[in-house]
């Protein structure tokens, strides 16, 4: 029997991020009266702020291979990527005027590179569908009563809204700034949910070498980093990576992150190994070796080095391995040259610190996926209660795998309050 009060509206959505903002249309489409409560100034801050403010909606890659890339947790999407998937995605987009496009053919942004563009025809379709928006109003508590959701309290002046189903779509922790402080976490752990460690992910790592400094100038392309540990061996990426001040960062790291920032939690240090010449191997290196000294016989360590690798980089390595960088390959030492070569196919390096949750683009970690029914986004511990997006213990990586779970878990959980 349903507990009667009377209600402000059908649906009420805190935040409003991709995954709030769809949650609200698609109800609103399915005839709810829906209530989007923001808590800062305007709407769609963080998402304001994603790829740089060019807005990486999804990406082309099929349902499978998608989840894929969400490790062994990627399976609980499968319901909401089937009610909502990339071309789902882009055909509601088209619907509100935003075109799309695809240059790399796999990341996909709003032909403008703008986020703007999106949050600006969300807001629209949401004025279209009255969807009441009341900005500045932080939710400090859930109301419940035998098991179901009945409304939310404010920080404002307590005020109380009352509907009977309730969307937590507030984030996760990275960027506080834009307004991601963790306040979901509260809510769900308030009615007893699971909250399982939080990191902060897709973010720059510091490393214990300094000599990164010294190679600022210059991106390195095709990199592969492992986890040189015994029991995280199988853990390892591919991409570019940049040097800064203090450590690395780049696509390669922005990936990387999500799984070093667990291991540092419980480690003060993580030790990697980089190869910087696009997987050559040390047969593959002086075979490379061998050509150039045969073309140029009087070429010099550093300058063969060149022919694989920035010069920043190139000397680094020599003084690492103790070579002389003005010597042919020929007159460095027998144990120097076979060192250089080994640094060439692994570079050591130890991460040992980030700058927490301000520089993360999300978070890893989350509420329980076993508490949340993945065909509804409802609770299984409260009646009424859903949730989508990052506040849920999933995470992808860079291209467009994040904002799409987003929208998708968004709307089936928009859906779902409506039937």
């Amino acid at each position: 029997m349903g507990i009667f009060v009377n209600y402000d509206a059908d649906l009420i959505v805190i935040g409003s991020g991709a995954a709030g903002m769809m949650a609200a249309i698609s109800a609103a489409r399915n005839k709810k009266e829906v209530l989007l409560l923001e808590k800062l100034p305007k709407i769609g801050a963080k998402l304001k702020a994603t790829g740089g403010g060019r807005c990486n909606l999804t990406n082309t890659l099929d349902n499978e291979t998608f989840m894929s890339h969400f490790g062994r947790d990627g399976k609980f999407m499968m319901p909401a990527l089937d009610a909502f998937d990339h071309t789902a995605l882009t055909s509601f987009f088209k619907e509100l005027g935003v075109e799309s496009h695809a240059p790399d053919g796999f990341r996909v942004f709003p032909l403008t590179h703008n986020a703007s563009t999106i949050i600006e025809a969300m807001q629209k379709e949401m004025h279209r569908l009255g969807i009441k928006v009341r900005c500045k109003q932080r939710v400090t508590s859930l109301l419940e009563e035998k098991g179901e959701i009945t409304g939310v309290e404010t920080e404002t002046e307590t005020e109380t809204f009352y509907a009977p189903k309730i969307i937590i779509a507030t984030g996760g922790k990275g960027y506080p700034v834009l307004g991601a402080e963790g306040d979901g976490y509260i809510l769900a752990e308030s009615v007893g949910h699971t909250i399982t460690p939080l990191h902060p992910a897709m973010m720059p790592l510091k490393t214990k070498e300094k000599w990164v400094e010294n190679c600022r100038a210059d991106t390195i392309a095709k990199v592969e980093l492992r986890v040189d540990m015994k029991k995280y061996k199988k853990l390892h990426a591919k991409g570019d990576l940049i040097f800064t001040k203090e450590g690395i960062r780049g696509p390669v790291v922005l990936d990387f992150s999500r799984e070093i920032t667990p291991l540092l939690a419980k480690y003060d240090e993580v030790p990697l190994i980089a190869n910087f010449t696009k997987g050559m191997n040390e047969e593959q290196i002086r075979a490379h070796f061998k050509k150039e000294v045969a073309a140029a016989p009087a070429s010099t360590t550093l300058e063969l080095l060149r022919t694989l690798l920035p010069e920043s980089l190139s000397l680094e390595l020599c003084k690492l391995a103790d070579a002389d960088p003005n010597l042919t390959l020929a007159k460095q030492n027998g144990m120097t040259r076979d060192k250089l070569i080994k640094l060439l196919v692994w570079t050591p390096l130890t991460v040992n610190g980030h700058d927490g949750f301000k520089m993360a683009m999300i978070t890893r970690g989350g509420i329980s996926l076993k508490e949340i029914d993945p065909y509804t986004m409802e609770s299984r511990k409260v009646k009424g209660l859903y949730f989508c997006g990052e506040v849920m213990n999933l995470d992808g990586p860079c291209g467009g795998y994040n904002l799409q779970w987003s929208f998708a878990s968004g709307y089936l959980a928009g859906v779902s309050v409506s039937s």
